[in-house]
């Protein structure tokens, strides 16, 4: 069973990366936890959403393409449901 806060966190994780270029030391200042119920580096890592390369000296996390793909289909299922209906 897919945890969906994971999910969603690894979904945040994927659009900060998307945003800019950022180092690995950055992304585990803003992202590594030691809770066990939260291993969303761990997971988009093991996963393959993302990778590091080496630019200019420093190693840069990017989004693979298997992260691309898992925020459009995030995007695509956020865009196919319907709209909640308002409390009554």
């Amino acid at each position: 069973m897919v945890d969906s806060t994971v999910e969603n966190l690894i979904h945040d994780l994927l659009e900060w990366l998307s945003k800019r270029e950022r180092t690995y030391d950055e992304v585990m200042d803003a992202w590594r936890t030691s809770c066990p119920k939260l291993p969303v580096w761990e997971d988009a890592n093991d996963r393959a959403l993302v990778a590091m390369q080496e630019v200019k000296g420093r190693r840069i996390v990017i989004v693979t393409q298997a992260g691309q793909t898992f925020l459009k289909q995030r995007i695509a299922k956020v865009e196919t449901q319907p709209a909640a209906s308002p409390p009554r």
